[in-house]
C-alpha cells in the first residue's frame, strides 16, 4: 500500500534514520547545546535527515514490530549518542580544568560566569578557555567531522546492535583518565610562571620587609596570567587540531568494539 507515493518501508527506513540523528546529534557538543530553542533543534533535524537519508539510510527490515523492542532500539541509540559525546566532551572537560586551575593560581577562583551551554556555574577563565576552544574547535572543521562520525554510524553500527563490551568501557576510562594529565599540560606553562612570580615576591619580602608585597602581588600575577594566557592559546590550538585529526579513527575503533 502506497500513499503520496511512500511505501511502508520508505517511512519506516526513514523512523530509523530520524532516530538515529535525532537521540545522537543532539548529545554531541555544539549541535546538542541546552539553549539552543528546541524549533531550531528540530528545524535542523529535519533537514539533515532529508539530507543524509537519500545516501545513508538504516534499511526498514531493522524496524522492530513490537514497542518494547522499539524502546529498547532507542535506548541503545541513546547510549550511542552518549558514547560519542563524551569522547569529545573529553577534550573540552580538560581545557575547563586548566582554566580552573589557571584561575586558581591567579586569584580569580570568586570570579564565575554562567555556561550557556550547561547552565552551571563556573571560573572566568575556564569559560573563557572553553569558548576560545569551541572556537578554534569550529574554524577548524571539528562539527563537520561529528557529522562524518554520525555518518560512520549507518555503515558500522547497525539499529539496536549496540553492545557495552569491556572494551569500549576501557576505552572510554582511559579517555577520561587524560583530562586531567592535558589539563595539567594546558596549565603548567602559566603555573610556573606564576612560581616564578611568587618565588620572586617571596626574595624581595626577605630583602625589604616594610614593602607591601601583597598590594603589589595580586594585580602582578593577574597580568603575567593574561600575558601568559595569550601564548596559550597557540598550544591549544594544536591540541585541538591533533584531537580532530584522530577524532575519525577514535570513531572507527570504538564503534569496532561496539559489536
Amino acid at each position: 500500500m502506497e500513499f503520496m507515493g511512500l511505501t511502508p518501508e520508505t517511512v519506516l527506513s526513514f523512523l530509523l534514520t530520524l532516530f538515529r540523528l535525532s537521540v545522537v546529534l543532539f548529545l554531541l557538543p555544539f549541535f546538542g547545546g541546552e539553549k539552543i530553542p528546541m524549533p531550531i533543534k528540530g528545524a535542523l533535524l529535519i533537514v539533515l535527515a532529508l539530507a543524509i537519508w537519500p545516501y545513508l539510510h538504516l534499511p526498514a527490515v531493522a524496524f522492530p514490530a513490537h514497542p518494547l523492542s522499539i524502546m529498547l532500539l532507542l535506548l541503545g541509540e541513546l547510549v550511542l549518542g552518549l558514547t560519542m559525546g563524551l569522547v569529545v566532551h573529553f577534550i573540552f572537560a580538560a581545557i575547563q580544568t586548566g582554566g580552573q586551575v589557571i584561575g586558581f593560581q591567579m586569584g580569580l577562583t570568586m570570579v564565575n560566569v554562567i555556561d550557556p551551554m550547561s547552565g552551571q556555574s563556573e571560573g572566568v577563565t575556564a569559560h573563557f578557555l572553553w569558548m576560545v576552544t569551541m572556537l578554534t574547535f569550529l574554524s577548524l572543521n571539528g562539527h563537520l567531522m561529528l557529522l562524518k562520525a554520525v555518518a560512520l554510524t549507518f555503515e558500522m553500527v547497525p539499529p539496536g546492535g549496540l553492545l557495552l563490551t569491556p572494551g569500549l568501557a576501557g576505552q572510554v576510562l582511559a579517555a577520561s583518565g587524560q583530562i586531567f594529565v592535558l589539563a595539567v599540560r594546558i596549565a603548567a606553562p602559566i603555573m610556573v610562571a606564576l612560581f616564578l612570580v611568587d618565588l620572586g615576591l617571596a626574595l624581595v619580602s626577605r630583602a625589604a620587609p616594610q614593602m607591601n608585597v601583597l598590594f603589589i602581588g595580586f594585580p602582578l600575577k593577574i597580568g603575567v596570567g593574561f600575558m601568559f594566557l595569550g601564548m596559550l592559546f597557540t598550544i591549544m590550538a594544536d591540541f585541538v587540531q591533533d584531537f580532530i585529526g584522530q577524532m575519525t579513527r577514535m570513531y572507527e575503533g570504538m564503534f569496532l568494539l561496539m559489536r
